[in-house]
């Protein structure tokens, strides 16, 4: 680890450099967004741009390293929210409405969504990065999905599904934004139907093998 530079205070391991790296870029992601650029990061850390680069090798590297830190720490506290909470239904639109009324004041876990885009209107959802972090909301909740018949090929249409919900809301939100108890009925009423179809899908074929076998 190079020892010059960092305003006087040389971190004691590549770690605590990476850390202080991060902790720059995501107070810059607050203020300018996708805007920040490396020399920003570099002279808020107090090192020349060349210190960062060592670490991060492109701008687009350290923005997402820094996104997915604080997206981490998001399902994090959605989890703890969540805790506890089995049922499929109430899992996922209690996640949904965590995020949305969350996501709104995270400037970060919108540039999550919008991949590599820095256009503030242009949300990429089907993004590796993004599809990433909706397959991991559904996996920090208490769910077992495969009980519900959620194989991997159903849960990732599920992500990509829960990604155009979060959208809808993010790019418009209503007038008033529905929060709360209303927010979480409303998400229940439309968004349930599609947790307990695996379920009732099955049923419906099952039945219908059933008839078919009678009348033979």
């Amino acid at each position: 680890m190079r020892s010059h530079g960092w305003s006087g205070h040389t971190p004691s391991s590549d770690e605590e450099a990476i850390e202080r790296i991060l902790d720059a870029a995501e107070q810059l992601l607050d203020e300018s967004g996708a805007a920040m650029r490396i020399a920003d990061v570099a002279r808020a850390v107090g090192v020349t741009r060349q210190t960062v680069y060592r670490y991060f090798p492109s701008t687009e590297s350290l923005r997402m390293a820094t996104v997915l830190r604080s997206a981490d720490g998001f399902l994090d506290q959605m989890a703890n929210r969540l805790a506890g909470e089995t049922n499929p239904v109430a899992a996922l639109t209690g996640g949904l409405a965590f995020t949305i009324e969350t996501l709104g004041a995270d400037n970060q876990l919108e540039l999550l969504l919008r991949g590599h885009s820095a256009d503030a209107h242009s949300l990429s959802l089907t993004s590796d990065t993004a599809l990433s972090f909706a397959r991991a909301m559904l996996h920090r909740v208490g769910v077992d999905w495969a009980r519900y018949g959620f194989d991997d090929a159903a849960l990732d249409e599920l992500a990509e599904f829960s990604l155009r919900i979060l959208h809808s809301f993010i790019t418009d939100p209503g007038e008033p934004a529905r929060r709360g108890a209303e927010l979480r009925r409303f998400l229940t009423r439309w968004v349930g139907p599609a947790i307990t179809y695996p379920v009732m899908a099955d049923a419906l074929s099952s039945l219908s093998q059933d008839t078919v076998a009678d009348s033979a």
